[in-house]
């Protein structure tokens, strides 16, 4: 495994025209859990070729044409886990509209029904069998140089989640959910937009 620190933006040769099946890993790393108050620092994708490429963000610097052509390239699928609030990040910070978009802890619920933990810890363990650490999970990702620890966690959240969609892309088919889960994928922008305006601990679908 190489981790490839990038500031501000993927470099010009970076290609993911070979990214395995056709999708490239993304995840986010911010400073809380509020896509409008806690602003994007980091951005890692992964091809599936085992390596991990970390943009790092630097506050008020947000133009990275490359990187939001990947997020916004048709042609390319980009798989998350909790594609939720990484595509409401993205959009808030970038100003870009990801798609087309997997959901891996959305996969999980569909899929994973024997349990409640739909973590990317618990999944990778039970689809890979890697345990993941989380230590620094909570760290400052602000900072102007992160740590050798801060890279391998951010790395990590990536390079497994192509073995991950396929795991769980078996489990989808066998139990005839594929259409359901793919029906779900299509509307988190629309869910991000929502967050992003001021519904998000608002169910709009619920009677009450």
């Amino acid at each position: 495994m190489t981790i490839h620190h990038h500031r501000g933006d993927l470099p010009e040769d970076f290609d993911w025209s070979d990214a395995r099946d056709n999708c490239v890993a993304v995840d986010s790393e911010t400073l809380g859990l509020n896509p409008v108050r806690d602003r994007l620092c980091v951005v890692q994708l992964s091809l599936g070729d085992g390596d991990a490429h970390l943009v790092q963000l630097a506050k008020g610097e947000y133009e990275a044409p490359r990187l939001k052509a990947l997020l916004a390239d048709q042609s390319v699928t980009k798989i998350f886990h909790y594609a939720r609030f990484d595509v409401a990040v993205m959009k808030a910070y970038l100003g870009v509209d990801t798609a087309p978009i997997y959901c891996t802890k959305i996969a999980s619920k569909l899929t994973r029904t024997y349990t409640d933990r739909h973590g990317l810890k618990d999944l990778v363990r039970e689809s890979v069998s890697v345990d993941l650490s989380k230590q620094q999970q909570s760290s400052d990702w602000g900072a102007d140089e992160l740590t050798d620890a801060q890279k391998a966690y951010a790395a990590s959240d990536v390079l497994y989640l192509h073995d991950a969609k396929l795991w769980l892309d078996e489990r989808l088919k066998r139990e005839g959910r594929e259409e359901l889960a793919q029906s779900c994928f299509d509307f988190l922008p629309k869910r991000a937009d929502l967050d992003l305006m001021g519904w998000g601990e608002t169910d709009i679908f619920a009677h009450s």
